[in-house]
């Protein structure tokens, strides 16, 4: 296996060892805190699949009330997680100029389980794979695991436009 350019390639793939930190993410996405939920990406196959993390701290919002004394993080922000990091996958070869007014918008969820818990101190692996893409439309896989295990999954499917 040869190894150039942050491109790992033998003859039957290839795969972007591509990170983006916290600065490029905003760059890319339009979500800030508290709402962003990507903290770094750490792999991406453009226009196929990236992997992202979210580190989960007692820190967040939405622990007060999600709740007090047993803080769980919200089934729907771990979705919102997996499409965030779909978002940055079907963003990352826009111009900066054409990010300013795009957006990435929900069109359906389909598929969406829950295995365990999410809680603080837990490191998501975000994993996001596409399945389908029709010009601005896009069908994903995500899946969400902590420590190996396989803790959230769905089927995304979004269309990138631009603000209204």
């Amino acid at each position: 296996m040869a190894r150039s350019a942050g491109v790992v390639s033998n003859y039957q793939f290839r795969i972007h060892f591509m990170q983006l930190r916290i600065a490029e993410i905003l760059r890319i996405l339009p979500h800030r805190y508290p709402f962003l939920l990507v903290d770094r990406v750490i792999e991406v196959d453009p226009d196929k699949r990236i992997v992202a993390i979210k580190n989960v701290s007692i820190n967040e919002p939405f622990f007060n009330g999600h709740f007090p004394g047993a803080p769980v993080m919200p089934g729907v922000l771990t979705v919102e997680s997996m499409a965030q990091a779909g978002a940055i996958l079907g963003l990352l070869d826009r111009k900066p100029e054409e990010l300013h007014n795009t957006l990435v918008y929900f069109m359906g969820i389909d598929e969406a389980r829950f295995r365990r818990p999410i809680v603080p101190g837990d490191q998501m692996i975000i994993t996001v794979e596409v399945l389908r893409r029709k010009s601005v439309v896009w069908k994903m896989r995500g899946q969400v695991h902590v420590g190996g295990d396989l803790v959230a999954e769905a089927t995304l499917l979004s269309s990138i436009g631009q603000q209204p």
